[in-house]
């Protein structure tokens, strides 16, 4: 991503920080966590515990042109095909209205025109660990984004992935892209949010017990590109550094007719003529230069089967 639209990106993201606030952007020691001034719940923009959401950023134009910038589109066009969704510069934003979302009664998901928004983890300070556990969204997309506005180090609650957890979940889901939805209720409370099948529930299981999630750390600019079905968490701050991304979807205008589409087809179906004709193969320099040259399972990868891209 373009490093000025980064700074420009943060310099919003401070702008927006109600005067109350106790964190001050030039005074490191003052972004610990939790917050204990300015706090809100709102959807459109939120900031308590150690989360800092910021999804009215989402549809603005500088938000929108640093992730969906020309050479980001051009790499999700080649890996969907199709014709790609127009983000819209002052549309709606993330978590503008609409029910059914687990913390309810508001679904950040619903009706978004632009990013996610600008997504921010204070460090921790001194806690103990926590363990890691994954999860996958229930709103239709096909290809996420995350960027990041700022350096992440290791440990600094950078976005991390279950390797592989896409080919595995897939086949799990009810739906091809959506997830089931009880809506919410105020006179009903109990029930309200995504319906897993159990055999998605034993997969997630299963991944949190048999594989490493990689850490997507870097620098201000770097992309991460994932599969909407990849199992996934925003990793715990360690650090001493606030951890400050960009989130957004890619998704194609025929969607709508995919949605319909049975989980029991070939996953990468719907997906550009290019990533269907690869083989999945990459080389251990490339697997190194992702940061994956730690884990065994990544170790001598040459060539992969068309379902474990």
């Amino acid at each position: 991503m373009d490093l000025e639209l980064c700074v420009q990106t943060r310099k919003l993201m401070w702008d927006a920080l109600p005067e109350e606030a106790a964190l001050v952007e030039q005074e490191p020691a003052t972004h610990v966590g939790p917050f204990k001034s300015a706090r809100s719940t709102d959807a459109v923009h939120t900031r308590d515990g150690h989360r800092w959401l910021n999804r009215l950023l989402g549809v603005n134009e500088t938000v929108i042109e640093l992730i969906y910038s020309q050479s980001i589109c051009i790499a999700a066009q080649q890996l969907l095909g199709g014709t790609l969704r127009q983000a819209v510069v002052d549309g709606q934003p993330m978590g503008s209205h609409g029910s059914a979302w687990p913390g309810g009664p508001t679904d950040p998901a619903l009706g978004n025109e632009g990013a996610r928004g600008v997504y921010c983890t204070l460090p921790y300070g001194q806690v103990t660990r926590k363990r890691d556990t994954c999860h996958t969204d229930g709103h239709p997309f096909q290809l996420g984004i995350v960027g990041l506005i700022h350096d992440t180090p290791a440990d600094g609650g950078a976005f991390k992935v279950w390797p592989r957890s896409h080919a595995r979940l897939f086949h799990t889901y009810a739906l091809r892209y959506d997830q089931p939805r009880i809506p919410f209720y105020g006179h009903l409370p109990k029930f309200k949010g995504l319906v897993h099948t159990p055999e998605y529930l034993r997969e997630i299981d299963q991944l949190n017990i048999d594989t490493q999630a990689v850490e997507c750390c870097g620098s201000a600019g770097d992309v991460v590109f994932w599969h909407h079905r990849t199992a996934h968490m925003a990793g715990h701050n360690y650090s001493d550094v606030l951890r400050q991304a960009v989130l957004a979807d890619f998704w194609t205008t025929e969607l709508d007719d995919l949605r319909s589409r049975p989980v029991t087809d070939d996953m990468w179906s719907d997906w550009s003529e290019v990533v269907q004709s690869s083989n999945g193969a990459f080389t251990n320099e490339f697997a190194v230069m992702q940061g994956l040259g730690a884990s065994k399972q990544f170790q001598n990868v040459r060539v992969e089967t068309k379902h474990a891209r």
